[in-house]
């Protein structure tokens, strides 16, 4: 009995220490849980804060800015051909015959009454001579018309002549003083016939063309043998569309550019069709320009014609979006996102688009890189003056 009540007792004196253990022990690895728990959160709470700032960092830089309105120059693009602004054709202007000498040629400046090309004219100098001869012979008639005359006035009052004698003397001198004009006024058509054979020009002007050669047949019937520009003063005749025409005024200021060519010429409209085609609904501006070697009349050329002004927003090519529903722009909102604005736009010049329609010109623009930005999406804008 002794020794088994001892056992017991000595069993449980080993149990106690075993449990106080175990308690450090589940004690430990709650506080361990715990620690890591804390340390976990901790290190959740620092990458949020990072990311944000990250974030934040990682908006996009888009350079924006307030166009405001400007005075712009309507402008209208045109294109047409390059003709003479009075284009003479020159003919022949007598009877014609066979042509002895050129003395022109395209390009060369002439001035008014320039004889341009020579006729044979060896029949009709013999017709001259001959009715020089008539006149004279006329006034030889009429000098001894004159000198009986003058007798018979002598005569009359010793009673040698009648009345009726002197009547008729003075009839003769009469109709030979009538006879030599006749004689003069013949030779001087004659001369007029022949200096008509000579192919001289109206005007002082440049030469543009020519389709005579020496030997050739000319008559009245032979049709334009030089083409030339009066004054060699060119013009280019721009066909522009009905709207265009009603909002363009003579005296326009124009600028125009030969096909081929870098230079421009400056010039002016001087005239508007009064008239529209019926079938294109579209007519003719008439737009001087002074003369100058790389205008050749026949010639394509473009024109850019001012016609008046207006106040309108002006933006850069770069901050024009389009797509299927149009042009568009974006504009910064007050908290820096991007909105999708419709804009109609106008004249396209070297400063820029101006933008007639969506824009009152005091919003800030995206002005590059609106391609990559979406709706809504917020930006870190830069502020750009323009």
């Amino acid at each position: 009995m002794n020794y088994e009540t001892g056992d017991i007792y000595a069993l449980t004196g080993d149990v106690a220490p075993a449990r106080r253990r175990l308690w450090w022990i589940l004690g430990g690895v709650a506080l361990l849980v715990i620690l890591l728990g804390a340390w976990f959160m901790m290190r959740s709470s620092k990458p949020a804060t990072a990311q944000a700032g990250t974030a934040q960092e990682q908006l996009p830089t888009v350079s924006v800015g307030a166009p405001g309105r400007r005075t712009i120059d309507r402008m209208i693009s045109a294109t047409g051909s390059l003709a003479a602004q009075v284009d003479m054709p020159v003919g022949i202007a007598g009877e014609g015959g066979r042509v002895t000498a050129v003395l022109v040629q395209p390009g060369q400046w002439v001035n008014a009454g320039q004889v341009l090309a020579t006729v044979d004219r060896s029949v009709q100098v013999e017709a001259a001579a001959n009715n020089a001869a008539q006149v004279e012979v006329a006034k030889s008639d009429a000098a001894i018309a004159l000198s009986e005359y003058n007798r018979a006035t002598k005569l009359i009052d010793r009673g040698f002549i009648s009345k009726a004698d002197l009547d008729r003397l003075k009839a003769t001198l009469d109709s030979a003083n009538a006879k030599v004009k006749v004689a003069q006024a013949t030779l001087a058509q004659t001369r007029a016939t022949n200096g008509r054979l000579d192919i001289r020009a109206p005007a002082k002007g440049l030469v543009l063309t020519r389709t005579v050669e020496p030997g050739q047949i000319v008559s009245p019937g032979s049709g334009t043998l030089f083409r030339m520009a009066k004054d060699g003063e060119f013009e280019l005749r721009a066909e522009l569309a009905e709207g265009d025409l009603q909002s363009l005024g003579v005296g326009a200021r124009a600028k125009v550019t030969p096909v081929g060519g870098s230079q421009s010429f400056e010039g002016r409209v001087w005239q508007i069709s009064p008239v529209i085609d019926p079938q294109s609904r579209r007519g003719i501006a008439r737009i001087e320009v002074p003369y100058n070697q790389a205008l050749r009349p026949g010639g394509f050329a473009s024109a850019t014609i001012y016609g008046g002004s207006s106040q309108a927003p002006l933006l850069p090519n770069s901050a024009i979006q389009s797509d299927a529903s149009g042009n568009f722009v974006y504009i910064v909102g007050p908290d820096d996102k991007v909105q999708r604005r419709p804009v109609k736009t106008g004249e396209v010049s070297d400063q820029g688009v101006a933008i007639i329609d969506g824009l009152q010109g005091n919003e800030r623009v995206v002005l590059s890189a609106g391609a990559f930005l979406s709706q809504g999406q917020k930006i870190k804008p830069v502020l750009r003056k323009m």
